[in-house]
């Protein structure tokens, strides 16, 4: 009975595997062949990718587009890490009668769509470049701003922080440490796989981020890759070699970081303090 019961499991998420990888098998391969391999549905690897790799510099400047989009994932992560796990470790430490009023604030705020706000925050950024240019529209610092930390990330920090043995902060204040040196020199290092997951999702969401990158850059020197695979894929006839060539590249660097950070990433998720 268990040798049947284990045999349907394994079965099962065989049959899972597949469906998932299905799609990154097919980009990968549809990457080796012509445009018209591509629209027909060839699942055999073919000899066109230096081809379509070639006519994809020749068309696009997929150079500039691969910096900018480092440049914003990077500094995002960065600056996000920071604020986040700040408000999140400030919200769980310390006590006091409004800090749960001003939390359930912030989650109330991750039920609004994005969309909903976008017509806002793009008339805030309008009048801000009339005054401060260098951080309106049409400018890296515009795409950074509204999305440089979530409540989703602040309720991870909290979340996590909950576990963390709260015995060593106080060890650090007897010794003589600042509240600021007890958060980054005790609970930084401690906390290393949360701040690993939280880093993997925010990369992640940044480096494929569409819709406000879309909305607020307008000068094609400061699209992002998913701004320059949709303009590839908006012609009059697309070559879907090449667009699948470009859409390879730009899977590679998250899925690089997460493969790196994997352990990290799941015993972040899982809650481990270490």
């Amino acid at each position: 009975m268990n040798k049947l019961k284990n045999t349907f499991s394994y079965t099962v998420l065989v049959i899972a595997a597949i469906v998932s990888m299905f799609p990154f098998l097919w980009m990968i391969v549809s990457s080796t062949n012509k445009s018209v391999d591509v629209t027909q549905g060839r699942m055999m690897p073919g000899s066109h990718f230096m081809q379509n790799l070639h006519n994809l510099l020749d068309t696009v400047d997929l150079v500039p587009a691969l910096i900018n989009s480092t440049k914003i994932s990077v500094i995002t992560t960065i600056l996000a890490m920071l604020i986040a796990s700040l408000a999140g470790y400030g919200f769980e430490i310390y006590k006091s009668k409004s800090k749960d009023f001003v939390f359930n604030i912030l989650l109330v705020s991750m039920m609004i769509p994005f969309a909903a706000l976008m017509v806002p925050l793009f008339r805030m950024f309008a009048t801000i470049s009339q005054s401060l240019p260098f951080i309106g529209i049409d400018t890296i610092a515009a795409v950074l701003l509204p999305t440089v930390t979530t409540a989703y990330l602040i309720f991870f920090f909290r979340q996590s922080t909950k576990m963390f043995p709260k015995e060593i902060l106080e060890a650090g204040r007897i010794d003589g440490l600042s509240e600021l040196g007890c958060f980054f020199r005790i609970y930084l290092p401690t906390m290393k796989t949360t701040y690993a997951a939280a880093a993997i999702i925010t990369f992640m969401a940044s480096w494929n981020s569409y819709l406000w990158p879309l909305v607020v850059l307008q000068s094609p020197e400061n699209q992002t890759i998913p701004l320059l695979i949709s303009n590839l894929g908006s012609s009059y006839s697309p070559d879907f070699g090449m667009i699948m060539t470009a859409i390879v590249i730009a899977t590679l660097p998250a899925a690089i970081i997460f493969f790196i950070m994997q352990k990290h990433f799941v015993a972040g998720m899982m809650g481990s303090v270490k």
